[in-house]
C-alpha cells in the first residue's frame, strides 16, 4: 500500500502541493501574526479587536483560517487525484494493473489525506508556535488561550486536524456523484459555510456534535464511492 500512496504522490507531482502548502503556511503565518500584534483585527474607531462571536481568542482565528485553508486544499487534491482520473478515463489504465481496485483507489485517498493531515498539524504548529514566540516580546490583542507544553494541547491539535481533513472527504463523493472536478472544489467551500460560517451569533464552528456527524457522513460517502466505482 505505501508503495502504491508513493506512486500516486510521483504521479501527481506532490512536489508542486509541499511548495504550495509551504507558501500557505507562510502567509497564514504573517497574516495570523498581524492579527494578533500588529492590529490589523481592530476597529478603526475605538482601537479595540472587533472579533465575530466565539473568536474573541487567538486559537478561534488559528483554528479557523487553517480550517478554511485546508478543506478547500483538500478538496482540490481530490479533484486532481482521483476525480480528474475517473473524468480523463486514466483510471481505466490503473485499473487494468494486476492489482485490485479497492487498493488503487484507497491508495488514492490515503495519498491526499496523509498529505493534508500533515501539511495542516505543522501549519497549526507553526502558527500556534509563532504566536507563543511573539508573545515573549509583544502583547496580543486577542488571550492567547492555549499551552503548547501540555498533553492535551496536542490531543486537540491532532483531533482536530483528523476531523476536518476527513470531513473534507464529503467532497470526493459529489464530485464523483456529478463526475466533475469544479463540482469536488466547490463542494469544499460549501463545507466551510456550513461548518465555519456565523449567522449572527450562531456559529457551528465550537459545535462537537456537527463535525462528528459530518465525518461520519464523509466515511460512508467514500465507502459508497469505492462501491459504486467498483461495479
Amino acid at each position: 500500500m505505501l508503495k502504491l500512496i508513493k506512486l500516486e504522490w510521483q504521479k501527481n507531482n506532490i512536489g508542486k502541493y509541499v511548495r504550495n502548502a509551504v507558501i500557505l503556511a507562510g502567509v497564514l503565518c504573517l497574516f495570523v501574526f498581524a492579527h494578533a500584534y500588529l492590529g490589523i483585527a481592530n476597529d478603526p474607531d475605538t482601537g479595540v479587536p472587533d472579533a465575530a462571536p466565539g473568536n474573541e481568542t487567538i486559537s478561534a482565528p488559528i483554528e479557523l483560517f487553517t480550517s478554511i485553508s485546508f478543506l478547500v486544499f483538500t478538496g482540490v487534491m481530490l479533484s486532481s487525484f482521483i476525480v480528474s482520473a475517473y473524468k480523463n478515463k486514466t483510471m481505466n489504465l490503473m485499473f487494468s494493473y494486476p492489482i485490485r481496485r479497492q487498493r488503487i483507489l484507497i491508495s488514492q485517498m490515503l495519498a491526499v489525506w496523509i498529505f493534508n493531515f500533515t501539511a495542516l498539524v505543522l501549519t497549526k504548529l507553526l502558527l500556534y508556535g509563532c504566536i507563543m514566540m511573539g508573545s515573549r516580546f509583544m502583547v496580543s490583542s486577542f488571550p492567547i488561550d492555549f499551552d503548547m507544553t501540555g498533553l492535551e494541547f496536542y490531543v486537540q491539535l491532532i483531533v482536530k486536524s483528523v476531523v476536518i481533513v476527513t470531513m473534507g472527504f464529503i467532497a470526493l463523493f459529489i464530485g464523483m456523484a456529478m463526475k466533475s472536478s469544479k463540482a469536488t472544489i466547490v463542494s469544499s467551500f460549501l463545507l466551510i459555510f456550513l461548518t465555519q460560517a456565523n449567522v449572527g451569533d450562531f456559529t457551528m464552528a465550537d459545535n462537537v456534535v456537527f463535525p462528528v456527524v459530518l465525518t461520519m457522513i464523509s466515511l460512508l460517502s467514500v465507502y459508497k464511492a469505492e462501491i459504486r466505482d467498483l461495479m
